[in-house]
């Protein structure tokens, strides 16, 4: 496994495996909505993106590029126990949709690796 990305975790979980998916639109999470977001790391920028709304207990994990565990999916993933990482910053080779990723927040800092 190699580090593709590190940030803040939102709270201590044990590592996670899912398959990579960055969610940019509503419209991204309508069509994993039509099929089956169980099984998901979900990427986002937006700290405050409320659309994950509807998919949110089937994820596997959400790394979050800005934001702080007190923003809005910091807050939503504590409560749904979904692992997080908040202000993530991903390598040159960030993984594309469908690697295998796996999101660890049991140390001190949240990390993202390529399975």
């Amino acid at each position: 496994m190699s580090v593709v990305g590190c940030g803040t975790k939102v709270f201590d979980a044990a590592p996670v495996r899912g398959t990579w998916r960055r969610l940019d639109t509503p419209d991204d999470v309508l069509a994993l909505m039509d099929t089956t977001a169980e099984g998901v790391v979900a990427c986002v920028a937006d700290a405050g993106a409320t659309f994950l709304a509807p998919i949110f207990d089937e994820l596997t994990a959400v790394v979050c590029l800005s934001g702080t565990p007190l923003s809005h999916i910091g807050i939503v993933s504590r409560e749904y126990q979904v692992p997080c990482l908040m202000a993530a910053e991903l390598d040159g080779t960030s993984p594309a949709d469908g690697d295998e990723v796996e999101v660890d927040c049991s140390g001190t800092d949240g990390i993202v690796r390529r399975v």
